[in-house]
């Protein structure tokens, strides 16, 4: 057996048989470490001689998912940061200081959805090399939202055959769809915008839209023409699928779905 099929065989024993057929319902641990070593994956950063990855991993769940780990979330972590250590080793990814993995609650998830921000954090009193420059992040990536393929039911089922599915969101504007894959992007007339409206009614930085754990909100920038979200003018607001909002005379749609 792999190292790495050892550790999940771990997670999963810490939980077996203690929430029994209704845990199914909820958040899986053994599919957390899998989605984190996907994570890993997905953010890793070449320099000159080394693949470096993120060393900071920031899990968010549901007030009912959070509950069900009360009485053993210390030891699932560790058990998730020795997943991800044995990830690193077995692809050879460099990182600053061992794995750390950090759980948060998100009222705006719903039970059996959860998300995954990753960050690369640079240890005090300590540099890397001058030959491998680092990109070292000081806020988290974008927050990676996972939820069931479709509704469970309570009978058993293996973590392979509850699956989940990755969460896309975007911004459609004038039929042309943007892919929101960063924490903060902003709208506005100025070529340094990370989305660029060719309106003489939008502000050179109009608006921004925010992700703060897996909401997203957008906010005014003071703006001269202000914004409205489905025809109520707002200075911020949540976003929800579909959404539709106005600055100057662009409308856009904000979209969140799953694939």
């Amino acid at each position: 057996m792999s190292v790495l099929r050892s550790i999940e065989g771990k997670i999963e024993s810490l939980f077996e048989g203690v929430f029994g057929r209704a845990f199914r319902t909820h958040v899986q641990p053994v599919e957390l470490a899998r989605k984190l070593a996907k994570e890993m994956d997905d953010h890793r950063t070449v320099s000159v001689s080394r693949v470096y990855v993120p060393n900071e991993y920031t899990i968010y769940l549901s007030p009912q998912d959070r509950e069900q780990f009360e009485s053993y979330e210390s030891s699932l972590l560790i058990e998730l940061q020795d997943y991800l250590s044995e990830q690193a080793r077995r692809e050879r990814y460099a990182l600053l200081t061992p794995p750390k993995v950090l759980m948060e609650t998100d009222d705006d998830l719903d039970m059996g959805e959860f998300g995954i921000a990753t960050r690369m954090v640079q240890p005090k009193g300590r540099s890397v090399p001058d030959e491998e420059p680092l990109p070292v992040q000081e806020e988290p990536g974008a927050t990676m939202v996972y939820r069931p393929r479709t509704p469970q039911p309570t009978e058993a089922v293996t973590p392979e055959e509850l699956g989940v599915e990755r969460e896309t969101v975007s911004l459609t504007v004038n039929g042309e769809r943007h892919p929101l894959d960063k924490r903060s992007v902003v709208l506005g007339r100025s070529r340094d915008c990370d989305i660029r409206l060719d309106d003489a009614n939008v502000s050179r930085h109009h608006a921004e839209i925010r992700q703060e754990g897996a909401t997203y909100w957008i906010v005014d920038l003071g703006s001269t023409n202000g914004l409205e979200v489905n025809g109520r003018r707002v200075k911020r607001a949540k976003l929800e699928d579909s959404d539709r909002v106005t600055v100057g005379s662009t409308e856009l749609v904000f979209g969140r779905s799953f694939q």
